[in-house]
């Protein structure tokens, strides 16, 4: 008999669909309740599990974390063996196990019981030993696994990282956590460098190419040259940016007597520009869809920054 490993890939998805789906479904006040006790905590989300459930956990962990809500995976059998001392008063417990009754856990459930640390499971057995002691049970439906055997987590490790990942957008919302707030968090790599802002990476000042209406070509060729951006700035009488010429419009007015003509006659007229605010994917938008090189960065109407296409490509934005 032939395997077929399309078919296989389409009814494992099948199934952890349908697992997500249930669980949708059968979220109601206690998601409420557990978003309620760790968005109050005044430490961190100490999160816990045993095998694919500590795997998971430690996603968990990672996710908060990177949203704005401190976070830290405790390994339950280390625990017992003095991490237990990691835990405070003032964090909150978020235990994961599909039995409920994963032995490595007892000690954890003790130490918390004792003193009074508000813990919040996530199994699929609200009456095991983890969900008695819960003071919030995220119970996950006994959706069937994918593995044909029903013995590989799978559908059910699904469903945790799906309601972990419900928990930290939840927080995140409650905490208006906004793109800049993620930004401190995402330094590195290109997320980090789509998470700037143009403000950040613009040039300025006296390196700026800028010249006034009506200026001979032959004056604003040297001009750009002498910048080396590949563009020029024209200004109108009140300052604003009025312009741009680009190589590619010295091209196309390229003629005997174009150094004779003037910054006006060449210029393209109300050129695109951005603010010192924009994330630089968002610029990175911009001048693709105008299909631009560079572009000018302006506060009411006047030019305070240029970037380029080489500078997103220089930090990873592009």
């Amino acid at each position: 008999m032939s395997f077929d490993a399309l078919k296989s890939a389409q009814e494992t998805l099948s199934a952890e669909r349908e697992g997500l789906l249930q669980l949708e479904q059968s979220l109601g006040q206690e998601f409420v309740d557990a978003v309620k006790i760790l968005g109050n905590a005044k430490g961190r989300v100490i999160v816990s599990g045993m095998g694919k459930s500590g795997h998971i956990a430690n996603k968990i962990v990672a996710t908060m974390a990177s949203t704005g809500t401190p976070a830290q995976f405790v390994h339950p059998a280390e625990a017992s063996h003095g991490d237990l001392g990691m835990i405070t008063k003032e964090d909150v417990i978020l235990g994961l196990s599909w039995s409920g009754e994963t032995s490595e856990l007892a000690n954890l459930l003790a130490y918390s019981a004792r003193f009074d640390i508000p813990l919040i499971a996530i199994t699929s057995n609200p009456d095991s030993q983890l969900g008695r002691t819960a003071r919030v049970c995220l119970t996950l439906p006994k959706a069937p696994e994918a593995c044909p055997n029903g013995l590989a987590p799978t559908t059910s490790t699904t469903m945790q990282l799906a309601i972990g990942d419900a928990l930290a957008v939840a927080l995140l919302k409650q905490k208006n956590f906004s793109a800049s707030d993620f930004k401190n968090f995402h330094p590195g790599g290109k997320l980090g460098a789509n998470l700037l802002r143009v403000e950040d990476i613009m040039h300025k000042a006296d390196h700026l190419p800028l010249m006034n209406e009506d200026v001979l070509m032959s004056d604003a060729i040297v001009e750009m040259t002498k910048k080396g951006f590949g563009c020029l700035g024209i200004l109108n009488a009140d300052g604003e940016l009025s312009g741009i010429i680009t190589d590619g419009d010295l091209r196309r007015h390229m003629s005997a007597d174009i150094l004779s003509q003037t910054t006006r006659a060449v210029m393209t007229h109300g050129p695109r520009t951005i603010s010192t605010d924009m994330l630089t994917a968002e610029a990175l938008n911009v001048m693709n869809e105008a299909s631009i090189q560079c572009v000018f960065v302006c506060s009411d109407k006047k030019p305070i920054g240029l970037v380029r296409i080489l500078d997103l490509l220089r930090i990873g934005t592009a």
